[in-house]
């Protein structure tokens, strides 16, 4: 059965989950960056007074930047860096840059970004002199969150600056960092109340901050936290639990669970073949008291599920058999005592077709001359009272079926009513109207009607 509800819990808890990491409006970042610089061999850093020389293809670039994002997809940060190098001539050389940039990202914790800027290119060399340009930086890249305080970062940047030569050509100084970047300003994560209605430790669904692992699909019943709080499903209500849920213990799994069954036998219901309400012996959970040490054959507790011996087979055991090696003659007589009988003469004789019974005809008034055969019957009855008696009432063919029915019931009542009136117990008489359906002569002359027309009693066991 489903848990009562339980009141409401309130829990303080740390929001440890994936949006405490998220990009925040408010941050401010500190960086450090590490990688590749492609100064263009048609670059333009170089003092005119001096002959002009490429600088080696690649060189390698540290630098520092700060940011601040005013929100939470939006910042402005400031880099510098440096990328020493070589001249073509083999002396060594300073580049370096200075740049302001506008960057726009997504505020996921994997955080794809753009990036422009306007900002200073700049050299220093023996052979080439010392020059700035301003350079137009664009870009982008992506930021991983580590976690709240830590972020990763890979850039691509092109520093568009001056080119070689006449005219507003333009020179294209590629780079490639790899950084680190922290986050200096982050709060602390706030305590939250979160409601947890049934108080199994897992929080109501809908709330903010609430992963889908902390979420109860079942906020008004408490169950266990594998279960993702829902309650354990016990089918046949047998205490062990239905197998394929999670978190139930492999001793609590119910190998039948569509039928209620004792844990020692797995949640499965014991066998009793022969249906005495004893068990199959053998079986887990089966005490000896309930052990059935006849399982193929129905017999009593008392005989611990064996049938009481029968010696001549007549349906009384030998305990109850007055003569248990001779069968019972099944003949309404006595016939509990287990000894082979005849039915005594006198009673005998009001057995079968009674004759002396009339009634008035298609009536069930019984004529006067009827008297001295039902006083008789009154009298064998009385001397027998263990005697059951069934009065059945017969009709010849004469008229519809139903009518000679309803006259032969009538009829067969009518004697019970004299028999009952004269001192004999009700109780002892059955009645039953056959109509025409048994009949002992033919339908097709007199005289056979008249046989058919008639009163029977039969001996009951």
């Amino acid at each position: 059965m489903p848990a009562p509800l339980s009141r409401p819990v309130f829990r303080c808890c740390v929001c440890c989950s994936a949006s405490a990491v998220l990009p925040r409006s408010g941050f401010v970042h500190l960086g450090i960056y590490g990688g590749l610089f492609f100064p263009s061999v048609e670059h333009e850093l170089y003092d005119p007074m001096l002959m002009h020389q490429s600088y080696a293809a690649v060189a390698p670039d540290v630098g520092l930047r700060a940011g601040y994002y005013p929100m939470r997809f939006l910042g402005i940060e400031l880099e510098g860096g440096v990328m020493p190098t070589k001249v073509a001539d083999g002396a060594s050389a300073l580049l370096y840059t200075f740049r302001p940039v506008l960057l726009a990202q997504l505020p996921y914790r994997l955080a794809p970004f753009a990036r422009v800027g306007f900002g200073l290119l700049g050299a220093s060399s023996d052979s080439l002199g010392r020059d700035l340009d301003p350079s137009l930086n664009i870009g982008g890249g992506v930021k991983f969150y580590v976690n709240r305080w830590l972020a990763l970062r890979l850039d691509v940047v092109d520093n568009i600056a001056t080119r070689l030569g006449v005219g507003n050509r333009r020179s294209n100084n590629l780079e490639v960092l790899f950084g680190l970047s922290f986050v200096l300003n982050r709060k602390k994560p706030e305590r939250s109340r979160l409601l947890d209605s049934d108080g199994d430790g897992l929080y109501d669904p809908g709330q903010p901050g609430v992963l889908d692992s902390e979420a109860d699909q079942c906020p008004q019943q408490p169950g266990l936290v594998e279960n993702r709080g829902c309650p354990l499903v016990d089918s046949d209500g047998d205490t062990l639990f239905d197998p394929g849920q999670a978190g139930v213990p492999p001793e609590q799994l119910d190998r039948c669970p569509q039928q209620p069954g004792p844990p020692l036998n797995a949640g499965c219901p014991l066998i009793d073949s022969d249906g005495d309400t004893l068990y199959d012996p053998g079986q887990p959970a089966v005490s000896e008291a309930d052990a059935d040490q006849c399982p193929q054959q129905p017999g009593p507790r008392e005989n611990k599920g064996c049938p009481w011996p029968d010696t001549d087979g007549d349906g009384i055991i030998d305990s109850q058999d007055k003569c248990p090696n001779d069968p019972e003659t099944a003949n309404g007589f006595m016939d509990q005592d287990g000894c082979p009988d005849e039915v005594p003469k006198t009673l005998k004789k009001f057995t079968g077709v009674i004759k002396g019974i009339y009634f008035d005809v298609d009536k069930d008034t019984i004529k006067q001359r009827s008297k001295p055969v039902l006083d008789q019957a009154v009298t064998v009855l009385r001397d027998f009272p263990s005697i059951r008696v069934e009065i059945s009432g017969h009709t010849d063919a004469d008229g519809s079926r139903e009518h000679n029915l309803d006259l032969s019931q009538r009829r067969a009542q009518s004697v019970k009513t004299y028999l009952v009136e004269h001192g004999i117990d009700g109780a002892r008489l059955t009645i039953k109207g056959y109509g025409p359906d048994q009949p002992i002569a033919s339908n097709d002359t007199r005289k056979g009607k008249a046989k058919n027309r008639r009163i029977e009693f039969r001996l009951l066991q």
